[in-house]
């Protein structure tokens, strides 16, 4: 799944650990979504939604293989 996670990440000054903490999951789940390696779980994207203040599909882009 393709994301802005990174990009919305260095918008805010976060590191991965940073954000890591405070949606509660590991750094590695991060970089792991961030590479596309990983999707998050509903949870987890709800709140990196609501931590950016951002629809989840302004974040994640869906795309059917």
């Amino acid at each position: 799944m393709k994301n802005k996670l990174k990009v919305l990440r260095a918008e805010h000054s976060y590191t991965q650990e940073d954000l890591a903490d405070i949606i509660g999951v590991s750094r590695q789940t991060i970089n792991a979504i961030e590479k596309e390696k990983f999707d998050p779980s509903l949870p987890t994207a709800f709140r990196i939604s609501k931590l950016f203040k951002l629809p989840i599909e302004a974040i994640f882009n869906f795309e059917e293989t």
